[in-house]
């Protein structure tokens, strides 16, 4: 974690909204309970205060494309997808993963989204 003293964020967060105003990755936060959001809330909070972080918080995929991975206390893993933009982190898509491999339709979607993200904001 950043030095104390260190209190501002190097990558502020934001959600991914759709045209509908639907943020679906705070969607899916509300739908876990109250341990697992608080851990991947963290591991969010340690990307904001000390960006750049390396594995095993945050790993780069392809394209701009990012992944926070949280280790949750039920030793399920998290995943959100995330991109940067206007020097900020845009939340995309957030599963639980249930195989090792990422499964490309959640890969596809959180793509998508980046690709809106691009789009609206330029």
């Amino acid at each position: 974690m950043p030095d104390s003293s260190d209190n501002v964020k190097r990558l502020p967060v934001e959600f991914y909204r759709s045209k509908k105003g639907i943020e679906p990755v705070r969607d899916w936060l509300k739908s876990l309970d109250n341990l697992d959001k608080t851990k991947i809330g963290q591991a969010v909070k340690m990307l904001e205060y000390g960006w750049p972080v390396g594995m095993p918080t945050c790993r780069p995929l392809r394209n701009g494309l990012y992944e926070v991975r949280t280790t949750l206390p039920s030793n399920r893993e998290a995943r959100i997808f995330f991109c940067i933009h206007n020097e900020r982190m845009v939340l995309l898509h957030g599963i639980i993963k249930k195989t090792q491999k990422t499964p490309q339709r959640d890969l596809t979607i959180a793509r998508n989204r980046q690709s809106l993200v691009r789009q609206i904001n330029d």
